[in-house]
Protein backbone atom coordinates (compact mmCIF):
# COMPACT_ATOMS: atom_id res chain seq x y z
CA UNK A 1 0.00 0.00 0.00
CA UNK A 2 1.40 3.41 -0.95
CA UNK A 3 1.81 6.06 1.72
CA UNK A 4 2.68 9.72 1.95
CA UNK A 5 4.05 11.39 5.06
CA UNK A 6 3.05 14.96 5.88
CA UNK A 7 5.17 16.78 8.43
CA UNK A 8 4.17 20.29 9.50
CA UNK A 9 2.46 20.64 6.12
CA UNK A 10 -0.62 22.95 5.98
CA UNK A 11 -1.84 20.95 2.94
CA UNK A 12 -1.92 17.71 4.96
CA UNK A 13 -5.24 15.89 5.06
CA UNK A 14 -7.07 15.63 8.38
CA UNK A 15 -6.19 12.51 10.38
CA UNK A 16 -9.00 9.97 10.71
CA UNK A 17 -7.23 7.32 12.82
CA UNK A 18 -4.54 6.60 15.38
CA UNK A 19 -2.88 3.19 15.47
CA UNK A 20 -0.52 1.96 18.18
CA UNK A 21 2.78 1.33 16.45
CA UNK A 22 6.35 0.59 17.40
CA UNK A 23 9.69 1.51 15.85
CA UNK A 24 12.88 -0.23 16.85
CA UNK A 25 16.29 1.36 17.38
CA UNK A 26 18.34 -1.84 17.18
CA UNK A 27 22.11 -1.86 17.41
CA UNK A 28 24.70 -4.54 16.78
CA UNK A 29 27.92 -5.12 18.73
CA UNK A 30 29.68 -2.47 16.61
CA UNK A 31 27.13 0.22 17.55
CA UNK A 32 25.57 0.32 14.08
CA UNK A 33 21.81 0.90 13.78
CA UNK A 34 19.52 -1.40 11.80
CA UNK A 35 17.69 0.44 8.99
CA UNK A 36 15.35 -0.54 6.18
CA UNK A 37 14.93 1.17 2.83
CA UNK A 38 11.13 1.27 2.65
CA UNK A 39 9.41 0.07 -0.50
CA UNK A 40 6.34 2.31 0.00
CA UNK A 41 7.99 5.75 0.23
CA UNK A 42 11.63 5.17 -0.85
CA UNK A 43 13.01 6.44 2.49
CA UNK A 44 15.33 4.83 5.04
CA UNK A 45 13.62 4.06 8.31
CA UNK A 46 13.77 2.12 11.53
CA UNK A 47 11.92 -1.19 11.35
CA UNK A 48 8.49 -1.27 12.95
CA UNK A 49 4.77 -1.43 12.51
CA UNK A 50 1.35 -1.73 14.09
CA UNK A 51 0.61 -3.70 17.22
CA UNK A 52 -1.73 -6.64 16.73
CA UNK A 53 -4.54 -7.71 19.06
CA UNK A 54 -3.25 -10.13 21.69
CA UNK A 55 0.32 -8.90 21.41
CA UNK A 56 2.33 -6.80 23.85
CA UNK A 57 4.48 -3.97 22.49
CA UNK A 58 7.74 -5.87 23.10
CA UNK A 59 6.36 -8.73 21.00
CA UNK A 60 5.37 -6.27 18.27
CA UNK A 61 8.93 -4.91 18.18
CA UNK A 62 10.47 -8.39 17.89
CA UNK A 63 7.95 -9.57 15.26
CA UNK A 64 8.10 -6.44 13.08
CA UNK A 65 11.91 -6.36 13.13
CA UNK A 66 12.12 -10.03 12.17
CA UNK A 67 9.49 -9.65 9.41
CA UNK A 68 11.06 -6.55 7.87
CA UNK A 69 14.76 -7.32 8.29
CA UNK A 70 15.36 -11.02 9.10
CA UNK A 71 17.09 -9.95 12.32
CA UNK A 72 16.10 -11.22 15.76
CA UNK A 73 16.28 -8.59 18.50
CA UNK A 74 16.15 -8.41 22.28
CA UNK A 75 14.35 -5.32 23.58
CA UNK A 76 16.42 -3.48 26.19
CA UNK A 77 14.59 -0.22 26.85
CA UNK A 78 12.59 2.76 25.70
CA UNK A 79 13.89 5.49 23.38
CA UNK A 80 10.66 7.50 23.46
CA UNK A 81 7.01 8.02 22.62
CA UNK A 82 6.23 10.00 19.47
CA UNK A 83 2.71 11.40 19.03
CA UNK A 84 3.14 14.61 17.04
CA UNK A 85 -0.27 15.62 15.58
CA UNK A 86 1.62 17.59 12.90
CA UNK A 87 2.89 14.32 11.44
CA UNK A 88 0.22 12.40 9.56
CA UNK A 89 0.54 9.53 7.12
CA UNK A 90 -1.96 9.19 4.26
CA UNK A 91 -2.48 5.77 2.69
CA UNK A 92 -3.95 5.13 -0.74
CA UNK A 93 -6.96 3.37 0.87
CA UNK A 94 -8.14 6.69 2.41
CA UNK A 95 -6.78 6.14 5.91
CA UNK A 96 -4.91 9.14 7.34
CA UNK A 97 -3.09 8.30 10.58
CA UNK A 98 -1.88 10.70 13.18
CA UNK A 99 1.55 9.51 14.20
CA UNK A 100 1.71 7.47 17.40
CA UNK A 101 4.79 5.34 17.83
CA UNK A 102 6.66 3.89 20.75
CA UNK A 103 10.35 3.63 19.87
CA UNK A 104 12.08 0.81 21.71
CA UNK A 105 15.80 0.22 22.12
CA UNK A 106 17.04 -3.26 21.17
CA UNK A 107 20.15 -5.34 20.58
CA UNK A 108 20.79 -7.79 17.78
CA UNK A 109 20.21 -11.38 18.89
CA UNK A 110 20.82 -13.27 15.66
CA UNK A 111 19.26 -13.85 12.29
CA UNK A 112 20.40 -12.77 8.84
CA UNK A 113 19.66 -9.57 6.96
CA UNK A 114 16.77 -10.10 4.53
CA UNK A 115 14.40 -7.81 2.68
CA UNK A 116 10.60 -8.16 2.74
CA UNK A 117 7.63 -6.75 0.85
CA UNK A 118 8.11 -3.60 2.97
CA UNK A 119 11.83 -3.16 2.34
CA UNK A 120 14.02 -3.02 -0.75
CA UNK A 121 17.23 -2.98 1.29
CA UNK A 122 18.24 -3.72 4.88
CA UNK A 123 21.53 -2.60 6.43
CA UNK A 124 23.47 -2.09 9.60
CA UNK A 125 24.48 1.58 9.31
CA UNK A 126 27.31 3.39 11.08
CA UNK A 127 26.43 6.70 12.69
CA UNK A 128 28.75 8.60 10.35
CA UNK A 129 26.85 7.20 7.33
CA UNK A 130 23.40 8.42 8.40
CA UNK A 131 23.58 11.90 6.81
CA UNK A 132 23.97 10.39 3.35
CA UNK A 133 20.68 8.45 3.58
CA UNK A 134 17.30 9.88 2.58
CA UNK A 135 15.22 9.81 5.77
CA UNK A 136 12.02 11.39 7.04
CA UNK A 137 12.69 14.08 9.70
CA UNK A 138 10.79 12.07 12.33
CA UNK A 139 13.07 9.08 11.71
CA UNK A 140 16.17 11.25 12.09
CA UNK A 141 14.82 12.50 15.42
CA UNK A 142 14.27 8.94 16.69
CA UNK A 143 17.71 7.82 15.54
CA UNK A 144 19.27 10.82 17.28
CA UNK A 145 17.33 10.04 20.46
CA UNK A 146 18.37 6.38 20.14
CA UNK A 147 22.03 7.34 20.21
CA UNK A 148 21.38 9.58 23.24
CA UNK A 149 21.93 7.30 26.23
CA UNK A 150 21.09 9.74 29.03
CA UNK A 151 18.44 7.33 30.34
CA UNK A 152 15.54 9.72 29.90
CA UNK A 153 13.01 8.66 27.25
CA UNK A 154 11.59 11.29 24.95
CA UNK A 155 7.86 11.98 25.36
CA UNK A 156 6.22 14.16 22.76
Amino acid sequence: MARRDYYYDPAAPQANSIVVAVTVFAQDDEGRVLLIHRSDNDLWSLPGGAQEVGEDIRGTAVRETREETGVEVRVTGLVGIYSNPNHVVAYDNGEVRQQFAICLRARSAGGNLATSSESVDVRWVRRDELESLSMHPSTRIRVSHGYDHDGKPYIG
